[in-house]
């Protein structure tokens, strides 16, 4: 037997132990003679008919299936890898789809969608009309629960374990959580449910020590603890332990209880995540039990046989296209910086002068660029965990005793913190700032990652300001007006991916809060936009020239409070008003339509079109499919300004009838 930590085996390979290594080179010869399985194996049927000692050889099939799938596609690659062979037992051993596998985020889930019959198409994951990056519940009868946010596992599979119970059904449920999702409150409200309901349940905790970058926090400290203080188990270990176990009631009180014991689940760990022989007979053994909820510690590796020679777990989470020899990732180069890189710019810029600024992340050191400010200001930097809602209600005490706390987090992941946006910093007027980063359509990781909700929910709040970014210079002066906001809660937004190429200002400028521009003047069309959309609006306005109409093109910069001022001069003076935004109905449109209508602005007969996104969720793709699918490209807005002003066109009605 070998200890639990010591040998997890880390990105750069470097603390592999004999064992392993001597185990992986037996399995290499052995790949190199034996007839390849993978092919034969185009079910999970056909799976369960192999002996187990074939399970190793189809688990190297399998993972370079993944890698080469990958390499083609990009998308999400580290977690897929680690938990292969954990994805071959759980199908080997359970009888799905009739038992219930729950993968938590399910960016890991690449290898199963191989297994479930989707082999045919993975090199669409991702693409446009293909596979689903995710979990998916319309996608297949294997995928019985959809998440591509974290932490929802243990909640979802107690939910089925009860519906199984109440409908005195007779089927598994097996929670698989990892990549740091445990470090999330949701789990542990779960884990103290199941540990009193005492239902049949099964949670499989993937410990790789990663989230997106290395997990943090005490919670995640305990497990490394805890894997350290154990003796890695073998099959034969957790035999003998649950034949001691479960004869009768466990006992809490006993001196080794781990905190999970303690909640009232029965831990069993840690093990090897990469010995599938041992991991088929304990979860045969598991499978027996019925003493409540199980879980089980698997100690695994994120990333395993990756091709990378500079490997970094953080960066490889999610890759671009790469040869999968070499492992060279195929890189376009940028035209100009990402917004991320220019707000994190222009956030170090603003707290070289102040040192009064703090930066939160939650478990997104690199997405949001904060990794650059911690370099800088390690002390002034808070990687939370997955943990947006503490995040949120962390930087309103900050806020309370006069710091400048800015909460730098993705769109769709700062919805799970709403309530303490509304009651702690909302409701107490604290001037927490968001720096909301994927406003807008995504691309490839499709509607779970869209931010097209936080204009609706933020500028329904009292006190807020919110902005949105056409371009980055924009930002740099929206990061610096919302630092000097000492008053009430402020956020802007900005988009995913490069900017626009515009030139920047040394250090961002103070803007008026509540005051909009003008780039372009004309007399028929006022179109007024909201964010990344301006430059397809100045495009429609070209367009429309071309069509005899002048047109006036705005940037309003505010959703709140609404530059009024502005709206009444497009108003009065042009008989078509259309606003753009990157955000569902109820946001900014809607506050101009209510100001417009509040003023009877709107008597005169003055046409106002709001253009936003559809009321559906819109499918990955490229983002300039998907903003296409939108109706919100440059053509889909003349055709809309076209059709306001009296002239009814073919294109129009195609993009108005999809929304």
């Amino acid at each position: 037997m070998y200890r639990g930590w010591e040998s997890h085996a880390s990105w750069d390979g470097m603390s592999v132990n004999k064992l392993e290594r001597q185990t992986s080179e037996i399995s290499e010869n052995e790949s190199k003679t034996a007839t390849p399985l993978l092919d034969s194996v185009d079910s999970v049927q056909t799976l369960r008919q192999l002996p187990v000692s074939q399970l190793r050889q189809l688990s190297d099939e399998l993972r370079t299936e993944t890698i080469n799938a990958a390499s083609v596609t990009g998308g999400h690659f580290g977690a897929g890898l680690g938990v292969v062979e954990l994805t071959i037992a759980l199908h080997y051993v359970f009888n799905t789809p009739e038992d219930r596998i729950v993968w938590d985020v399910s960016h890991q889930a690449y290898p199963h969608k191989i297994l479930t019959g989707r082999r045919d198409r993975i090199r669409t994951i991702r693409q446009p009309n293909g596979l689903y990056g995710f979990t998916l519940r319309a996608e297949s009868e294997y995928d019985p629960f959809g998440a591509a946010h974290s932490s929802t596992s243990i909640s979802a599979a107690l939910g089925m374990a009860i519906a199984r119970d109440k409908k005195n059904a007779d089927r598994h449920v097996v929670a698989v959580i990892g990549d740091g999702a445990m470090s999330a409150g949701m789990a542990y409200e779960a884990l103290n449910n199941t540990g009193s309901l005492r239902s049949r349940m099964i949670v499989v905790l993937n410990d790789n020590g990663m989230s997106i970058a290395p997990s943090v926090g005490a919670l995640t400290n305990y497990l490394k603890d805890l894997a350290k203080s154990r003796t890695m188990q073998s099959a034969t270990d957790i035999q003998r332990c649950l034949e001691e176990k479960f004869p009768e009631e466990t006992s809490l009180a006993r001196p080794n209880a781990t905190m999970f014991d303690q909640l009232g689940c029965t831990y069993v760990g840690p093990v090897d995540g990469h010995n599938v022989e041992d991991l088929t007979i304990i979860l045969k053994a598991l499978r027996k039990c019925n003493n409540g909820m199980i879980l089980l510690h698997v100690i695994t590796e994120k990333g395993k046989g990756h091709p990378f020679k500079k490997p970094q777990g953080e960066n490889y989470h999610a890759v671009s296209k790469f040869d999968p020899l070499t492992g060279e990732i195929f890189k376009v180069k940028p035209k100009a910086p990402t917004f991320t890189k220019i707000f994190a710019t222009s956030l170090i810029e603003e707290a070289e002068q102040d040192p009064d600024i703090i930066a939160i992340t939650a478990a997104m050191p690199s997405g949001t660029g904060l990794n650059e400010f911690a370099k800088k200001f390690p002390e002034r930097c808070y990687d939370v965990g997955i943990a947006e809602q503490h995040g949120v209600t962390f930087a309103a005490g900050l806020a309370a005793d006069g710091l400048k706390p800015i909460v730098a987090i993705y769109s769709c992941f700062l919805q799970r913190a709403y309530d303490q946006i509304v009651h702690d910093v909302a409701l107490q007027n604290l001037p927490v700032r968001f720096a909301i980063d994927r406003a807008g359509l995504v691309g490839a990781d499709g509607p779970t990652h869209a931010g097209s909700y936080d204009l609706a929910y933020l500028t329904c709040l009292p006190g807020f300001v919110v902005m949105a970014a056409a371009d980055e210079s924009e930002l740099k002066h929206m990061v610096a007006t919302s630092l000097d906001i000492g008053d009430r809660p402020s956020a802007f937004r900005f988009p995913r991916g490069e900017g626009t190429g515009v030139e920047l200002p040394v250090r961002g400028s103070i803007l008026p809060i509540g005051k909009g521009r003008v780039l372009r003047q004309g007399t028929s069309i006022a179109i007024l936009s909201l964010g990344g959309r301006l430059q397809e609006c100045l495009k429609a306005s070209e367009e429309l020239a071309l069509r005899g109409l002048s047109t006036t093109v705005a940037d309003a910069r505010f959703a709140k409070p609404l530059d009024e001022d502005l709206v009444t001069q497009l108003a009065r003076n042009h008989e078509v008003l259309v606003t753009i935004e990157e955000g569902a109905a109820g946001g900014f449109g809607a506050h101009v339509l209510t100001y417009l209508a509040q003023s009877s602005q709107l008597d005169s007969g003055l046409k106002v079109r709001t253009m936003t996104l559809p009321d559906r969720f819109v499918a990955h793709g490229k983002p300039e499919g998907q903003y296409e699918d939108a109706a919100l490209q440059a053509a889909q807005i003349a055709d809309i300004c076209m059709n306001a002003f009296g002239g009814k066109t073919e294109r129009h009605q195609k993009a108005y009838s999809r929304t």
